[in-house]
């Protein structure tokens, strides 16, 4: 029956909209922070954004006022915090919600402190870092081993703190900054060695200043369950830029973001969600901050209020380290303390030759030979969901009605140069022939029932006996010569799941990637001696498991660049190592597109060719087969440039893929680009992400030479065409870029020569590092200047001859 009663058409949809606000499936928010319209509907693992929980007008919100006992000497005291909820006010018809003071509501009266004392202590970790801690109870957790400390806990360096009593408060203070604790209102004031402010916390005098309404540092108490979590706010200055969080896809600069820190399977490189969230993050300013926790985090960057950042933090205690220093100091001290990534074994930086997927050893050898013909240096083969029975059905079995003797298969492969990789993943379907083990044994997550929550079986990491079982299957596959596992999925743990390490998916969710992480790099170390990964997902800590990859990105243009934000963004959290997808993994890739991504996918620490077929250049024809070679020559070229550089990454905790602030943190147009990179400390690279040439080229710092044209290019902005190679790359003038005659395979290079490239005829001496494979150390090489020629002055290799270039 047709309805055209325009009175009965809108009573039926106002009963609707009553019915689903009745269901909790729609409501309307007060003008609070971060309210943003209609509570969503909530699907399966999605990602837990807590900042709901401080606009909630049921919650109470403890607010941190003064500081009431405090021992200088240990760092300990306690915090009192007032009591407040939110209240409206309504002026000239616009609502607004406040947060103000309010009495215990709790009975019997005088057993419950309205406005309660809550410890908090400061700890120095070394000169340039210290830890904040607070708690919501005055019953503390115990300190346990952190999966996410390097060595389980932090250390301690109080000696390089120097304290003294101030009127209103206590200062420390080392050589590289100083903190300040204010009393009364509580304040934390951070500032660097010259005696500038870098940022201080948020109290509630602070809302005198503006009609917008604040959320100071506080934490919440829950009216649903009376758990708690924390608001540690902090000032944000004028043009003060943000950076870090993990494999962000958005804007690289995070100020007027708000970033949800939850492991995800983001389905492609542009959107908000992300496989690989990190709970640190870097300031334009000379800080950094570690919220050492695995709780779930939302990040508010000034998105809410211009002037304030807001780390909501799930846990009911805060933990979070501030370093400081430029970007290169921070990076540094964050890595010491959740560990420096191991080095990855020479071969792992040549090309991995992928697709999805190769489904036997036919087309294995088929592939191998093919690159070898048609001359394509390359070193993995990588064998994606179909090497069992059953496509994406992983039982650590190769199929055999496909592969007649895999053992005999990557045996041949390693002689001809080439690595075997192999795809898995945590969860079993219940048709999987491993389901019913993994059951009986007990392996898996359970939820609050003590069944599945998911229709999978999803192993549950934080079970040493699981750890043990999963051991097992993918050693059975190392020992028959298999190099190295990729480690796909792990974003989706059960949030709701109960674990074997006695905690629940609030906790274990974001925790799963790097015990995940963990349990495939230590039995590839002990197997194979290469503690060597291909994993997607990360947490605080997967660092020190090379490498990861950024996941499904689209076939175009946008999801290139946003590939590009990921591999800067991870690199400013952390992480030395990454790759990516070249070409873009979910359709067939448009040539031209995989024209411009090839050379930007040589260019990264790692390479790989990945997605709906055909990923294979000669697929693509002759022309393109030949400039696809082209790039691919180049990288195996540059290989000892590479190695050295990489070397450098593991002991500093710098990224291959570095933002260019990172190297020129004092050049103020170096903060602002964030679509091209520095691979390496020496050659700047401008990918092509159009089909427009020339391109917009920063330049920071000196002067730099076009590898491909030769021009000399002054600091600042250029309009530059690609080469031959279809990308922008240039060498900073002075530095000595080592190359190696080109080889099919990293395993027939040959070390014994080196050509040592010098761009730019300075006239003066020079020095460049070598590290060669399997060495214990970087070298220093000195180049000196004869007023015609360079030569090499007490070569520190014996076995190793040098060739010197001058590139002018």
């Amino acid at each position: 029956m047709r309805l055209s009663n325009p009175t009965l058409i809108r009573k039926k949809k106002m009963l609707a909209l009553a019915f689903l606000a009745g269901a909790g499936i729609f409501s309307l928010h007060a003008q609070t922070p971060y309210a943003s319209g209609p509570t969503n509907q909530y699907l399966l693992n999605q990602p837990v954004d807590i900042s709901e929980d401080f606009t909630n007008f049921t919650n109470t919100y403890f607010v941190a006022d003064s500081l009431g006992t405090f021992d200088p000497s240990t760092g300990k005291g306690v915090l009192n915090y007032k009591r407040h909820v939110y209240q409206t006010r309504q002026a000239f018809n616009n609502m607004l919600a406040f947060l103000q003071p309010a009495g215990g509501n709790e009975f019997p009266e005088a057993e419950y402190e309205a406005n309660p004392n809550m410890p908090f202590s400061i700890q120095f970790v070394s000169p340039k870092s210290f830890r904040i801690r607070m708690a919501s109870s005055t019953i503390e957790k115990a300190d346990e081993p952190s999966l996410m400390l390097v060595d389980g806990f932090a250390p301690e360096d109080k000696s390089s703190w120097k304290y003294a009593k101030l009127e209103d408060g206590y200062q420390y203070q080392s050589e590289f900054g100083k903190l300040i604790i204010r009393e009364h209102p509580w304040r934390l004031e951070i500032y660097n060695v010259d005696g500038k402010l870098l940022t201080q916390t948020m109290n509630r005098k602070d809302n005198d200043e503006t009609y917008t309404p604040l959320m100071p540092f506080s934490y919440v108490r829950r009216s649903s369950d009376y758990s708690r979590s924390f608001s540690a706010s902090f000032r944000l200055s004028p043009r003060e830029k943000i950076f870090g969080c993990g494999e962000s896809f958005k804007a690289l600069d995070k100020r007027g973001q708000k970033v949800i820190l939850w492991t995800d399977d983001a389905n492609g490189t542009q959107n908000e969600t992300m496989y690989k969230p990190i709970p640190f993050f870097m300031s334009s300013r000379g800080y950094g901050m570690f919220m050492h926790t695995s709780s779930p985090i939302t990040c508010d960057f000034g998105k809410y209020y211009n002037a304030e950042t807001n780390l909501l933090v799930g846990d009911e205690s805060l933990d979070l380290f501030v370093f400081l220093g430029d970007p290169k100091d921070i990076l540094d001290e964050y890595t010491n303390l959740t560990g420096k990534p191991s080095m990855p074994p020479l071969w792992s930086f040549g090309l991995w030759m992928s697709r999805i997927t190769y489904f036997s050893e036919a087309d294995g050898r088929r592939v191998a030979k093919e690159l070898r013909e048609n001359k394509i240096p390359s070193d993995v083969i990588h064998f994606d969901t179909g090497w069992f029975e059953t496509d994406w059905r992983c039982n650590y079995e190769f199929s055999p009605s496909r592969f007649d003797d895999p053992v005999d298969m990557i045996a041949d492969l390693k002689d001809e140069g080439f690595r075997t990789c192999l795809w898995q993943l945590p969860y079993f379907t219940p048709k999987n022939t491993l389901f019913n083990e993994i059951i009986d044994k007990g392996l898996y997550v359970k939820n609050a029932k003590g069944n599945l929550p998911y229709e999978d079986a999803t192993l549950d990491f934080s079970n040493p006996e699981t750890v043990k079982w999963y051991q097992g299957k993918i050693a059975g596959l190392l020992k028959q010569g298999v190099s190295v596992i990729k480690v796909d999925f792990g974003e989706a743990a059960p949030a709701s799941g109960i674990y074997a390490s006695g905690k629940t998916g609030f906790y274990e969710h974001n925790l799963y990637p790097l015990r995940y992480n963990k349990a495939v790099a230590d039995i590839t170390k002990e197997v194979t001696g290469d503690a060597i990964i291909w994993a997607r997902s990360t947490w605080a800590g997967s660092q020190r498991y090379p490498l990861h990859w950024g996941g499904d990105a689209a076939n175009t243009n946008v999801a290139m660049e946003g590939t590009l934000h990921a591999g800067l963004s991870m690199g400013l959290s952390g992480f030395s190592f990454w790759s990516h997808d070249i070409g873009g993994f979910v359709l067939q890739t448009p040539k031209e597109l995989y024209r411009r991504w090839t050379p930007f996918g040589m260019l990264t620490s790692h390479s790989r060719t990945h997605g709906a077929p055909p990923k294979e250049p000669w697929e693509y024809g002759k022309e393109f087969q030949d400039e696809f070679r082209k790039s691919v020559d180049l990288k195996y070229e540059l290989m000892p440039y590479i190695l050295e550089q990489a070397k450098e990454c593991t002991e500093k905790g710098l990224p291959m893929m570095r933002a260019l602030f990172v190297e020129y943190p004092n050049d103020p147009g170096a903060w602002l680009v964030d679509d091209q990179y520095l691979f390496g400390r020496d050659i700047l690279v401008a990918p092509l992400f159009e089909e427009v040439a020339p391109r917009e080229v920063y330049l920071p710092g000196g002067e730099w030479i076009d590898y491909q044209s030769r021009k000399t290019y002054s600091a600042g902005w250029h309009t530059i065409a690609p080469g031959e190679i279809p990308i922008v790359m240039l060498v900073r003038k002075g530095a000595v870029i080592p190359h190696i005659k080109l080889a099919q395979s990293t395993k027939f290079m040959d070390w014994s020569e080196l050509e040592l490239k010098v761009f730019g005829k300075t006239g003066e001496n020079t020095t460049t590092e070598i590290y060669l494979p399997n060495d214990s150390e970087r070298k220093n090489v000195q180049l000196v200047w004869d007023g015609q020629k360079y030569t090499v002055k007490n070569n520190p290799y014996r076995d190793t001859n040098f060739k010197v270039t001058v590139i002018e």
